[in-house]
């Protein structure tokens, strides 16, 4: 009945307006909903709004990307004040690096060998909010859809019945752009302590967002991110296996801090994430105390 991380079109990889995530909350009984966009506030004001209507309790979110020890991550701010000027800060500093970024990404995309264009991307996001920011998973979307990479080599692992099929575009994103991949550009983020101040000075919390994901063959982060300042950890994702979520659940004991549940639902970019995809199979009343401190 909770989801904690979820993105709407104001998000550059969302597809849904904020009132239609919570139209598919109420559908699916969620009762506690938090809208999460990257870098981003919009949805806040609207997604509360549309939720008091349907009698949701709305939490205010954010996911904000940043650094620790020259690695990408991201914290969750819930209980936000998201009318703190820092927010707008954060969006602006991201969005005039991720248009200038996109160009790089689309010069890497052809050193691959595809012909795609700027006017490939421009009609893909003209029905986006941010239409001059491209993605990972939205060169993906472009390039599966082009006729003539039916059967390219590189494509073939994401298409039906591939062994990355399951959510094609961000595993193609993961495969390509990431960190450390041949597509990849440098966004230059804040570091993680920088966030996580900021999330406390709006009078909100700091969550370590998929760590089972961000903390893959880095594991020995953890340790020192814990003690960071953060206050709690999403030890429930749809990225988790049970291992990660009991593992997470039981550091977050050890060290106190408090742990969420959020399907990290985006829409299309990630078809195979549906809202309540989390894998919280626990007590209710258990994670409502947990989670004192936001609601």
């Amino acid at each position: 009945m909770i989801d904690l991380h979820m993105h709407s079109y104001y998000s550059d990889d969302g597809e849904y307006q904020p009132e239609e995530l919570v139209k598919k909350c109420k559908e699916k009984g969620i009762q506690y909903m938090a809208v999460t966009d990257h870098n981003s506030v919009r949805a806040v004001g609207e997604g509360r709004e549309a939720a008091q209507k349907e009698g949701i309790h709305f939490i205010s979110g954010v996911e904000v990307d940043c650094t620790f020890k020259d690695r990408n991550f991201h914290v969750l701010g819930y209980g936000i004040d998201e009318q703190n000027p820092v927010f707008q800060k954060i969006e602006d500093n991201i969005s005039v690096q991720s248009e200038e970024a996109s160009v790089k990404m689309l010069e890497a995309t052809r050193k691959l060998g595809f012909d795609v264009s700027e006017s490939d991307m421009e009609k893909l996001t003209e029905t986006m909010f941010w239409k001059n920011r491209w993605t990972g998973e939205m060169f993906a979307e472009v390039l599966l859809n082009k006729p003539e990479y039916r059967d390219h080599d590189l494509l073939l692992p994401y298409r039906p019945g591939g062994e990355r099929s399951s959510n094609p575009y961000v595993n193609f994103y993961w495969d390509y752009y990431s960190q450390g991949k041949p597509c990849h550009v440098d966004i230059t983020f804040p570091a993680m302590k920088e966030v996580i101040s900021q999330i406390h000075e709006s009078g909100g919390k700091a969550v370590l967002a998929h760590p089972g994901q961000n903390l893959r063959d880095h594991m020995e982060l953890w340790e020192e991110i814990a003690v960071s300042g953060i206050d709690g950890v999403e030890a429930f994702s749809s990225y988790h296996t049970p291992e990660q979520a009991l593992f997470f659940s039981h550091e977050a004991g050890e060290k106190q801090l408090f742990i969420t549940c959020g399907s990290d639902f985006h829409g299309k970019t990630k078809p195979s994430i549906s809202i309540r995809q989390h894998g919280y199979s626990g007590s209710f009343e258990e994670l409502l105390k947990q989670l004192e401190g936001i609601l």
